[in-house]
């Protein structure tokens, strides 16, 4: 294993056999960055720097987003909760949380102190130069606290809470306070029937989910809690894996079967959001069911697919993977600044928006990870980053 499986999740094991969760958690990084970095141009006003798209290209960025949104997090969430339970176990309940707060709670801190005003000066400028039109001043201090979000960082809010609840967990219950079984073993995968059976109980919980909070809307500064049931599932499902070894026990036909069923879902998911955009938000709808239905279908394909396809061909690093690895969080750190600023210095570019967004990508991939490295390069980053 390398010497950081990352700041989303908890310190990593020794064990060779989770090369390839280390290598699927940078590219869902790389998702990240993509996802971001097109949003610039696409039709979903829900970001830092914006230029909406002139022309049906900017449909194809809509589509990217769509796909992504209705995965990526929560594979996230579920790679993080694999190294929880040997976490507290090596530490205890006090020093797991004291490493919780540091690790996720500095960079935080340093998103809201550095980052956020370099990714937020664009809007704070355009915000001014409109009161003052009005005769009115508005200092950066007010427009801050006017506007305050917690960004991309709100996964790592979100991973905290989730944290001290499981801590909460195992300090209350029984089963929680004898011990632990060792993790990571290959254990028995839930077959067919039971994987159905979840994704058939996450999508009526995000149906029923989204009668109260619809897609679209704002909750505690999250940008997307109308997926909070699918975070919270598979964070818990994570728990359980890392515990019955089911990682190592999912067949290769499993995750075969998990890539074809999500781009069938895929379709029914575009199918339904082109043909009736309002009614699937949620409030109850048949469409809105349908939605959540195929979102979930395709989030658990996914995630079943890429597990067995890293753990497969992808389980092994070299000096490059491991870079990519070691700087991933810090990544996830930084990243909104550096697309922002390379999106302002492209913006007299003239092209079409898919071809923006592509322009962007190509360019800040490599140079997040630059960064990331002269971060890390600071004295103490490493310990937190």
């Amino acid at each position: 294993m390398t010497q950081h499986v990352n700041q989303l999740t908890a310190p990593p094991t020794t064990s060779a056999r989770l090369f390839y969760i280390d290598n699927l958690r940078t590219a869902l990084m790389a998702l990240v960055v993509i996802h971001h970095s097109v949003l610039a141009y696409s039709n979903i006003p829900n970001w830092y720097y914006l230029e909406p798209p002139t022309d049906a290209s900017g449909t194809l960025l809509d589509i990217v987003i769509v796909l992504n949104q209705a995965f990526f997090m929560g594979a996230f969430f579920l790679i993080s909760a694999l190294f929880v339970p040997g976490s507290y176990d090596r530490k205890g309940a006090g020093p797991f949380m004291r490493e919780r707060l540091l690790r996720l709670g500095v960079p935080l801190l340093l998103w809201l102190l550095a980052v956020r005003p370099l990714a937020t000066v664009g809007r704070y400028l355009k915000a001014r130069d409109a009161a003052a039109q009005q005769g009115a001043e508005l200092p950066y201090w007010e427009y801050y606290l006017q506007s305050f979000t917690p960004g991309p960082m709100w996964f790592v809010e979100v991973l905290f809470v989730f944290s001290a609840l499981y801590v909460i967990w195992r300090l209350l219950t029984a089963e929680g306070r004898r011990a632990s079984a060792p993790v990571l073993a290959t254990g028995r995968a839930p077959g067919a029937v039971a994987i159905a059976g979840f994704t058939a109980g996450l999508a009526l919980a995000t149906y029923l989910w989204r009668i109260a909070v619809p897609m679209g809307e704002s909750l505690l500064g999250l940008p997307s809690p109308a997926y909070l049931p699918q975070y919270a599932a598979l964070f818990v499902i994570g728990l359980i894996a890392t515990r019955r070894g089911w990682l190592g026990g999912l067949s290769r036909a499993t995750g075969r079967i998990g890539f074809a069923t999500a781009a069938v879902a895929a379709v029914g998911l575009l199918f339904v959001l082109i043909s009736a955009p309002e009614a699937s938000m949620g409030h109850g709808t048949t469409q809105s069911l349908l939605v959540a239905t195929f979102e979930t279908t395709l989030a658990v394909g996914v995630i079943l697919g890429f597990l067995v396809l890293f753990r497969e061909r992808l389980n092994h690093q070299g000096r490059r993977r491991r870079f990519l690895s070691e700087h991933a969080f810090t990544v996830y750190v930084i990243h909104p600044a550096v697309l922002v600023g390379l999106g302002y210095a492209l913006r007299d570019v003239q092209a079409p928006a898919v071809a923006k967004g592509a322009l962007l990508v190509a360019l800040a991939l490599p140079l997040c990870w630059a960064i990331a490295y002269l971060v890390r390069a600071l004295p103490g980053a490493r310990k937190v980053l």
